[in-house]
């Protein structure tokens, strides 16, 4: 098996542990479950060899757990400069600057914000890496991402009608 095709092997493997993430209600079995998929996405990019994107990876699955336990400001911060730092130090072309972008904007997200605003603005950085993914040629990544996409914006629009009902649906 060349390391081609084993990258693409993980990336299917997180494409099977991320398919159902977006439609947890329960905030905490969502973000573990997102960290999760984060570490074995990551472990993709670095197989094939896209640094920028499997750092912002593997920083998104630490910083996702660590949103369990804190919404500092200063911890955002930290992890905001660290995917800068990282990202930025050995991109060699400007869609790898998409993930990083992402993860940036996600952190903040995560660290800031709650239910379907958290939800929307995870959905606008989904969408930077359903571009890069396609550009980088990740299988795994591209059929993720599109269906984090997909999956995730259904649900914003089923709990964003729920909502509208009256019915809290972060409730459990």
């Amino acid at each position: 098996m060349t390391a081609y095709w084993l990258a693409q092997g993980v990336g299917v493997i997180a494409f099977v542990v991320g398919i159902t993430t977006f439609i947890n209600r329960d905030e905490r079995r969502f973000k573990k479950q997102l960290s999760l998929y984060s570490a074995i996405i990551g472990v993709h990019f670095f197989l094939m060899g896209a640094f920028p994107a499997g750092s912002s990876a593997l920083l998104n699955a630490i910083r996702t757990l660590i949103t369990l336990r804190t919404r500092s400001l200063w911890v955002m911060a930290l992890f905001i400069v660290l995917t800068g730092g990282l990202g930025l130090a050995k991109f060699n072309h400007a869609m790898e600057l998409l993930p990083v972008f992402s993860t940036i904007v996600s952190t903040w997200a995560l660290f800031r914000l709650k239910g379907l605003a958290m939800r929307g603005v995870l959905w606008c950085s989904t969408a930077c890496w359903v571009a890069h993914n396609f550009w980088l040629g990740s299988i795994g990544g591209t059929l993720i991402e599109s269906s984090f996409l997909i999956v995730n914006g259904l649900t914003i629009i089923r709990f964003w009608r729920m909502q509208q009902r009256g019915i809290d649906p972060f409730k459990v």
